[in-house]
């Protein structure tokens, strides 16, 4: 059994709310490691590209962390995750992000969300630039599902993978 599917095993019978898989070198996550009652739960600094589009299944979830992996892209159903009220996409290989997002409330003094150090296309970049804040309204409007669409449904160039031996400080934003 590897050290991973021990570690989700062990918590799973503690019912721990807190599941920390930083670090480990993961590139996949099963989606029957998602059925937990999760309320945290920590993937940054891996190599993920994907995530299985059952995170929507955590409903419980409050932080999610993702920072510092290979993600080219994020499941639509992290719209699904309405108690989420810190989302760290920060340092991956993101261009946009699914605009299901946009209904996510992460903006205000109890809430977190670092998205900067991704190769946004040019809009998102934009956005961020202006005012933090207004990315959300801008990822529930019309022209960014036409955008999006278009671009999920384009060939995409394959943004090279990060040197993390080289490892610097986290992001901010």
């Amino acid at each position: 059994m590897s050290k991973i599917r021990r570690y989700l095993e062990d918590l799973r019978h503690d019912k721990g709310k807190t599941c920390d898989l930083s670090n480990k070198k993961v590139q996949k996550l099963n989606s029957d490691s998602l059925l937990l009652p999760l309320r945290i739960l920590y993937l940054g600094d891996n190599n993920f590209e994907t995530i299985p589009s059952d995170i929507g299944k955590l409903i419980n979830l409050e932080i999610l962390v993702l920072r510092d992996n290979d993600l080219l892209s994020l499941p639509p159903e992290i719209g699904d995750l309405q108690r989420l009220n810190e989302l760290h996409i920060q340092c991956n290989r993101l261009t946009v992000v699914p605009p299901e997002i946009g209904g996510l409330d992460l903006v205000g003094p109890k809430q977190v969300f670092r998205c900067k150090l991704n190769p946004w296309i040019k809009p998102i970049m934009e956005q961020i630039s202006k005012d933090f804040t207004h990315i959300f309204d801008f990822l529930r409007g019309a022209t960014y599902n036409r955008l999006y669409r278009n671009h999920m449904s384009a060939p995409q160039e394959i943004i090279p993978k990060k040197d993390k031996s080289k490892k610097t400080s986290l992001a901010k934003n």
